[in-house]
C-alpha cells in the first residue's frame, strides 16, 4: 500500500537540481543490457519484470525474437527503485502497488518523492512534514530518495549507448572541462 499525498509542482522548483539538458527527451531510450547495468539488475530480472508487466519499456517493447526493448529515462528510474525496494526486503506484491503509483507521475514529480518502507508497506512522502509524521508513528524503517536515484542515473547515462525511437541522431554530449580532467586522470 502506498500512502498518497498531493503533489503541487511549482515551475522551476527542480530546475537547478535537474536542468532540462541533463535528462534525455522522451524518444531517447536504452536497450536491455544497458538498462540492466544502469539499474544494477540482471537481464533475467529485467526480462521477468517486463513479461510480468512490473516494469515495461515505455518506448519500445519486444516483438518476437531478435527485437529489442527500449527503456526511457523514467523506466530506468523505476527499475532502480524496484531494485532498491527488493534489496530491502519489500515483497513483489507491495512493489507492484508502489510502481503503479509511480507510473502515474512525471519525471519532475518523481524527483520530489521519498519512499519509505517498514519492509511490508511502502509509503510515499513529498514533504518534510510527511516524513516526520511517518517517522514519529514508528513505521518508517528505511527511505529511498528518488532524486538521489535520478542523480545516479544521470551521472552514468553518458557511458551507455542510447538510441532514438524515431531513428533520429543523438547529439553527443560536449564534455565540460572538469569531466575531461577527471577522465584524463582515470586513464593515466
Amino acid at each position: 500500500m502506498v500512502h498518497e499525498s498531493p503533489v503541487s509542482a511549482t515551475d522551476g522548483e527542480q530546475g537547478e537540481l535537474f536542468p532540462d539538458s541533463s535528462l534525455p527527451d522522451e524518444l531517447v531510450g536504452y536497450r536491455g543490457p544497458a538498462a540492466c547495468q544502469i539499474a544494477g539488475i540482471t537481464y533475467r530480472q529485467l526480462d521477468y519484470w517486463a513479461r510480468t508487466k512490473l516494469v515495461t519499456p515505455s518506448i519500445r517493447t519486444a516483438h518476437g525474437s531478435g527485437s529489442q526493448r527500449l527503456y526511457s529515462f523514467k523506466d530506468l528510474l523505476v527499475l532502480k527503485i524496484v531494485k532498491r525496494l527488493l534489496d530491502t526486503g519489500v515483497s513483489l506484491q507491495n512493489i507492484r502497488v508502489a510502481v503503479d503509483h509511480l507510473r502515474a507521475r512525471g519525471v519532475r514529480d518523481l524527483a520530489k518523492v521519498t519512499l519509505f518502507s517498514d519492509g511490508a508497506t511502502v509509503y510515499e512522502c513529498t514533504s518534510p512534514e510527511e516524513i516526520v509524521d511517518l517517522l514519529q508513528g514508528g513505521q518508517g524503517v528505511f527511505g529511498i530518495a528518488v532524486s538521489n536515484a535520478m542523480q545516479e542515473i544521470t551521472g552514468t547515462l553518458h557511458e551507455f549507448p542510447a538510441e532514438r525511437a524515431d531513428g533520429g541522431r543523438i547529439e553527443p554530449d560536449v564534455p565540460d572541462e572538469l569531466s575531461e580532467r577527471r577522465n584524463a586522470r582515470r586513464t593515466g
